[in-house]
This record gives structure tokens, sequence and C-alpha cells, in this order.
């Protein structure tokens, strides 16, 4: 079922889905651990390195003696907080520049998605790394290097979806009727076309989540001391031998974030293609 198939269904929230109650428990688990935890997540204690598992280390200790298990929870700021805010950033450039393609005249239209296509080019990892590594390695310049490569797909999706909602006959009558154009795309084409922006969207936040990670555990990502999950994974390869829960329990990490998420948006896409 292509995404162009639900342009026109109602956005009904997947609450009953696997993936959101799970995203659900997530989220308690890591507010609740993050109030119950008595450890900081870049003090080091060198007398308890390595630790294996325990009752006071549930996840055992880094290298530095920092628990692992907080360092996870306040890794999911770093990992979920920050692909979230690149997404959502990435997603609203895209609708912008998709509907303003849509509706204005047909040079515009053909400048604005040729420059779309030439940063379709690379790919977006790559791309990513390039950026990354040319203004060197800081949160800040990840973030930026992930929004210049995450916009292009919402793009060309809702400038896909907006072209056939522009030829409706509702949109048509409400031309005839003077009405202004951001009212049109405000009123008429922009409800029609967020389904679509949704779906992707949450496959596109399980994604950054990856290419954060990815990025963190080439070095081009969060800094150390910060706690994020692909930086902890860096820390922990020299060690994947000798203690291997330094690595095992920040990949468990990305791989549930990951796997829920993409549960969310399978059964967000399938209820809303039911209701088409």
């Amino acid at each position: 079922m292509s995404l162009s198939t639900i342009a026109h269904s109602p956005i009904k929230p997947a609450v009953f889905s696997p993936g959101a109650i799970a995203l659900a428990m997530i989220i308690l688990i890591v507010g609740f651990g993050l109030l119950a935890t008595p450890y900081d997540p870049t003090q080091a204690d060198f007398l308890n390195r390595l630790a294996p598992p325990s009752a006071s280390h549930w996840f055992g200790t880094d290298h530095l003696g920092r628990d692992i298990a907080t360092r996870v929870l306040y890794g999911s700021f770093w990992s979920l907080g920050l692909s979230l805010c690149v997404v959502s950033i990435g997603a609203v450039i895209g609708t912008l520049v998709g509907l303003v393609a849509a509706q204005s005249g047909r040079w515009v239209d053909l400048v604005l998605m040729r420059t779309t296509d030439s940063f379709f080019a690379f790919p977006e990892l790559i791309a990513a790394v390039i950026i990354a590594g040319l203004f060197g390695p800081s949160t800040l310049n990840l973030v930026l290097a992930l929004i210049v490569v995450s916009w292009m797909k919402f793009a060309r999706l809702v400038r896909s979806l907006a072209i056939t909602v522009v030829q409706q006959d509702y949109v048509l009558q409400a031309r005839l009727n003077e009405l202004q154009g951001w009212r049109i795309l405000a009123l008429h084409i922009l409800p029609n076309v967020l389904p679509g922006v949704f779906v992707l969207w949450t496959n596109s936040w399980s994604r950054t989540i990856l290419a954060i990670s990815g990025l963190s555990f080439l070095g081009f990502g969060v800094q150390p001391p910060n706690a994020e999950w692909g930086a902890m994974l860096l820390d922990g390869k020299a060690y994947l031998h000798t203690a291997p829960h330094l690595m095992i329990f920040p990949g468990l990490a990305v791989l549930i974030a990951v796997l829920t998420i993409n549960l969310t948006g399978d059964r967000l896409r399938d209820r809303l293609a039911d209701d088409a």
C-alpha cells in the first residue's frame, strides 16, 4: 500500500498497537529510572571498574566505574531526543518545500525539485559523515548535518500528495470562491498530506536514531563524557571480549527503541490504509 493511497484518511491514533504500548512503557521506565537511580552518569569510580551486572549495578559498570544502567537512561535523552529534534525539523522543512513546490508555478517547482534531487545524489549517512567531518565532531554539527540530509524525503512525498489534492474539486471550488492561497493550504491541502507525513516521520525517527548512534560510534557525534548509546558502544569496543556488557546493554537500547518505533509506524500505516 503506497503512501499516496492514504492521503485522505483521517488520523486515528494506534493506541492499542504493541509498538505504541511499548513506547509508552519505555517513556515511563526512563522517567522513573532517572528519578530512582542514585548514580551520576558522568561520575567515575575507579575502584569499581568493569564490574559485572549485580544487585547494586544492574547493567554493570564501564571502564571508568560509571553505572551503565544510569548512562543508558540518560543516553535516551541524547539518542531519542536528538533524533526526534532532527526528524521533526526535517519534516517541517520538507513539508514547507513540498507545499510551495505543489502550489507555485512550473519554474519554482522545477527549481525546488531539482535542488531536492541534488541532495538525493549522496547517501544520507555518507553525506552526514562528510558534513560532520568538515565542521568537526560536536553535537551541534551532528544535528545540523542530519537535518541537511533529512528533509528531502518529506519534500518529495508532500509535493506528490499535494499535487493530487490540488486537483480535487473542493480545492478548485475554493479557488473559484477566491479563498486566499494560505487558507487553501491550511484548510484543504495540509490536513490531507499530514497522514502520509506522520507515517514517514515515524520511519525516519528510527532511521535517525541509527544515524546518530552510528555517527557517535565513529566519533563524529555526541562527545564524552555525555552518555549517548553510540558513544557508549565506542567506549565499550575495546572491552568486547573481557567485559561484553559494556556493549550489550547500549546495543539492546538501540535495538529496542528502533524496533518499538518501527512497530508503531507500521501500525499507524496499516490503520490509515484500512481507513482509506
